[in-house]
């Protein structure tokens, strides 16, 4: 129960505490009239590859900042409470190769916003669903179906104001992300053996187990063995 209770609290805590950064980084730039826009991502400029680190943390508005917020939370939470074992390493990677693809081949404006990680997360839980097919990869990928279908109208080009390019490569790179942890299952996830076979001896067996992968001339040179013992 007190490590349970733990897993809750982690897949809480964890994602809390980036939202709170995002948002105390949003309230300074309000109460100090700055602007942080210039630290997003500025495609193929060497000063814009900071961007890569600081623009998921920088929006542009209260609007932007909340529709970001509560999808981020949610998903995350739910990677790290149902994908422990890949939580941090797989959010790493789409936090990083989401603004490194951004700034190969986006447009030259400055891109900032976590909505590039949203959609990086959202098409990891759904595609680790199609390939782990595991009864619990295969309900949270349709939980985020119904949840989020609407976000893939983000990905459409030529979306004023709105960063597609951020949306469409957040959401490959989360595919990408999927596909590369797909092998490194999780505890629930792996196959269990039988009861039976779990505590059943070989002596609790009334044939040998490998009785039908021998032939015949092998079964009576063991059995003269067992004679002349």
């Amino acid at each position: 129960m007190a490590g349970q209770k733990k897993r809750i609290l982690d897949s809480i805590n964890k994602p809390l505490q980036f939202i709170l950064l995002i948002w105390g980084i949003h309230l300074f730039q309000i109460l100090t009239g700055m602007d942080f826009g210039k630290f997003g991502v500025f495609p193929r400029e060497l000063f814009g590859l900071r961007g890569v680190l600081f623009s998921p943390l920088i929006h542009s508005g209260m609007p932007h900042l909340i529709s970001n917020s509560a999808p981020l939370f949610v998903l995350s939470a739910m990677i790290v409470y149902f994908y422990p074992r890949v939580a941090n390493r797989s959010m790493l990677m789409i936090y990083l190769l989401t603004g490194l693809a951004v700034w190969l081949f986006g447009r030259r404006v400055f891109h900032i916003g976590a909505s590039g990680i949203v959609y990086g997360l959202l098409a990891f839980v759904f595609w680790t669903g199609i390939f782990r097919r595991s009864i619990k990869s295969i309900i949270l990928a349709l939980i985020v179906m119904i949840l989020y279908s609407g976000y893939f109208l983000g990905i459409l080009p030529n979306q004023e104001g709105i960063s597609w390019e951020s949306h469409l490569f957040g959401g490959i790179v989360g595919i990408f992300t999927a596909y590369w942890f797909k092998e490194q299952i999780e505890a629930d996830e792996e196959e269990q053996q039988p009861v039976w076979e779990e505590d059943a001896a070989p002596s609790d067996y009334f044939l040998p187990r490998d009785i039908f992968e021998k032939t015949k001339a092998e079964r009576e040179e063991e059995s003269r063995h067992w004679d002349e013992g």
